[in-house]
């Protein structure tokens, strides 16, 4: 589940390509800079971290610069010292706008009926194929965002991986992974890996209050952020309304965990109303947290099959919860399939 889908809840949150800004992963941005400036940049990047903590931001910004200093030798780009490329900039504008011709974004999409598909179909992937043997609509580099891997199905992975042995000069693909650990293992095998850490508090808070264009001191935005686990886009999600408190009542379930208390789960499964589309996702991607946290935690690194069990959970509720959303089902069955996948696994 896109953690920046929450757009259709709070339209003044900008996209990832509406972003000029990056706050924290600055080591992970030299690393792209560095790269570049080398004249041999590896032709596809694995951005992992947990959700919403500026993976796809930093991808936008780096297909932003690329597209605006398409010769790494060119004093600009020797001399800069961030990926930045401001608002007015004309490549800026039009990647904001979704009309770049040097830029292709795989992403889930709505059907002919107006739904949003709970995966990336094959066809979107080939869509790379015609993008990358064609001539280029601009002079320069093609650049590929996938947000994210994630999210492609079986044929949509392999057809990504076609292109991907056999990348055609100057093209770029950025990645973006909330579990990198998980994707297709001959794909991580043909990228670089970044990984992005958890934004502190502090972060949280000046890029929550940038996006929502408020005082970076509102007592509300702190509350979220210390609630946020360095994921902005969370943060966002829980100030006002009843989202906090639905993070903690989950949070509290799941730390009791194998043991099960029916009757809050029927409870919370009340809480979370049929078209209420933010409190979903305040209890899927809290539950997603705990289980990225436990798949990364040392004592099941030596676990091999409870660290198997951990990850078919982890596909198990992202699909359920997609297909959830997707078709607007009702929410009490999900909360205890998940619970119930959960305490199994815990077992």
């Amino acid at each position: 589940m896109s953690a920046r889908s929450t757009q259709a809840d709070m339209p003044s949150v900008p996209h990832p390509r509406e972003t000029t800004s990056l706050h924290g992963h600055a080591a992970a941005e030299a690393s792209l800079l560095t790269a570049y400036k080398s004249g041999q940049i590896p032709h596809a990047w694995l951005i992992g971290g947990g959700q919403g903590i500026g993976k796809a931001t930093l991808a936008y910004r780096m297909a932003r610069f690329v597209l605006a200093h398409p010769d790494p030798s060119s004093q600009d780009v020797q001399q800069a010292g961030t990926l930045q490329v401001d608002a007015p900039h004309p490549v800026a504008r039009q990647i904001a706008a979704g009309s770049h011709g040097g830029l292709l974004t795989l992403e889930r999409s709505a059907n002919d009926k107006g739904v949003m598909r709970s995966v990336i179909t094959v066809d979107e992937s080939r869509e790379t194929i015609s993008f990358f043997g064609s001539t280029a609509a601009v002079a320069g580099w093609r650049v590929c965002i996938v947000d994210t891997v994630d999210e492609l199905n079986a044929n949509a992975s392999n057809a990504l991986l076609k292109i991907l042995e056999e990348p055609p000069s100057r093209s770029l693909f950025l990645l973006v992974s909330n579990m990198p650990s998980r994707v297709l293992a001959t794909i991580q095998s043909r990228c670089r890996k970044l990984s992005l850490r958890p934004l502190s508090v502090d972060e949280v808070i000046a890029a929550g209050a940038e996006a929502m264009q408020s005082d970076a001191a509102d007592p509300q935005l702190r509350e979220a952020a210390e609630a946020a686990d360095g994921s902005v886009a969370h943060a966002l999600m829980l100030i006002g309304g009843e989202a906090l408190g639905l993070q903690q009542r989950t949070a509290a379930l799941l730390d009791m965990l194998p043991r099960l208390d029916h009757r809050a789960l029927h409870a919370l499964g009340d809480a979370l109303p049929l078209n209420d589309r933010v409190a979903l996702r305040t209890f899927v991607e809290t539950v997603e947290r705990w289980l990225s946290a436990r798949l990364r935690a040392d004592e099941l690194q030596s676990n091999l099959p409870r660290l198997a069990r951990f990850a078919e959970v982890w596909e198990k509720v992202g699909k359920a919860a997609r297909e959830t959303e997707s078709f607007n089902l009702e929410r009490k069955p999900l909360v205890f399939s998940v619970f119930g996948w959960l305490a199994e696994a815990s077992a």
